[in-house]
């Protein structure tokens, strides 16, 4: 069962992105403990990864700050990612690169459509070859209507992190495409009350689009 999870026991896996990995987390370093990773998709990761390897586990750090674009990541990749020398990166990032562009809160803070793939993509150049696994998490929006205009433009930067994982071979998990699949049974406010910060159900759905994503096959819940 679950043979063919890709991280090896004892590696290191570092996730970064916004507000939905950041959950709360330690400061200044997110790790050492489960408390440490926060209360979202990261910790519920490192829990259900622990069936895997439970006498020499994976070990989790949780570098998620929220409010984070893609151009606050290249700010602090260097010390963030680099100098804690990962195994494993996992990236989730672009919601408020979107949210940015509708909210009317900070317009000097969206990212456009070309900046976030020229940003994310420069990151990854350089750090791949230093890594023993990537894995690039969709941003998503907790919308089934798939005409609404922050839908469409979230699937476009969505199809930025597809093309890209494939450039740089990375694992890829589809987030939207996990929450989309939980809105055809559950309201959205039972995954996201404000169509992007999780519920716990909601944080469940994440995390189990990224142990997909490497190979690893949650026990449904009855």
């Amino acid at each position: 069962m679950n043979g063919n999870v890709k991280l090896n026991a004892g590696a290191r896996l570092l996730f970064i992105g916004d507000s939905v990995t950041d959950c709360n987390r330690l400061r200044p370093v997110g790790g050492g403990s489960r408390q440490a990773l926060g209360e979202g998709y990261v910790a519920e990761v490192d829990k259900l990864l622990a069936q895997v390897h439970p006498r020499r586990p994976v070990r989790i750090t949780n570098m998620g700050i929220s409010g984070n674009t893609v151009r606050d990541l290249a700010a602090r990749w260097d010390k963030d990612v680099i100098a804690l020398e990962p195994d494993w990166l996992a990236v989730m990032i672009g919601i408020n690169d979107v949210w940015r562009q509708f909210d009317g809160v900070d317009s000097a803070a969206a990212v456009s459509l070309e900046e976030y793939r020229g940003t994310y993509d420069g990151l990854l150049a350089r750090t791949r070859p230093l890594l023993k696994g990537l894995v690039l998490m969709t941003p998503y929006y907790v919308q089934a209507e798939r005409r609404d205009i922050m839908r469409l433009q979230m699937d476009e930067y969505g199809r930025v992190v597809r093309d890209l994982a494939a450039r740089h071979k990375a694992l890829f998990a589809d987030t939207q495409a996990a929450i989309d699949s939980a809105l055809t049974r559950l309201d959205y406010k039972i995954v996201a009350p404000d169509r992007v910060h999780p519920t716990e159900i909601g944080h469940r759905v994440l995390a189990h689009a990224f142990l997909r994503a490497i190979g690893f096959k949650p026990q449904s819940r009855r």
